[in-house]
């Protein structure tokens, strides 16, 4: 007998293990795109909290490629957001001359309102 079957009803081949056949199924390839970190916090996000999507995401070969445009989008809103709020709070290159270290607090307090814009607008959603 076979070692590979073909099930026209189906259009699965089965391959024998023991006494047994088992259906040949494979994934298809994902594409393996680079995920930083807001895709990451996202990625915790959905295991943690939107279970059935995230399993979804994962069985449909969709995860990475999904990561990777969340990071990619907040990415993009978390700079735009710096330099806006950097401006609206008058942090210029001329402060960062005269009191280096006033230019590194104001900086941070804007980056941290910047992260926490993106948090609740991108990642927690």
């Amino acid at each position: 007998m076979e070692n590979r079957i073909y099930d026209e009803k189906n259009d699965l081949w089965y391959e024998k293990q023991g006494d047994y056949f088992i259906p040949c199924l494979s994934l298809p390839e994902e594409e393996n795109k680079p995920v930083g970190i807001w895709g990451q916090r996202h990625l915790r996000y959905i295991r943690q909290h939107k279970r059935v999507f995230y399993a979804n995401l994962l069985t449909s070969c969709k995860l990475n490629s999904y990561l990777a445009d969340v990071d990619a989008q907040s990415e993009n809103l978390f700079c735009r957001l710096v330099k806006q709020l950097a401006e609206k709070e008058g942090i210029t290159e001329t402060l960062k001359a005269e009191d280096q270290m006033l230019w590194v607090q104001r900086m941070n307090a804007v980056r941290e309102t910047a992260t926490e814009i993106v948090n609740n607008d991108l990642i927690c959603v």
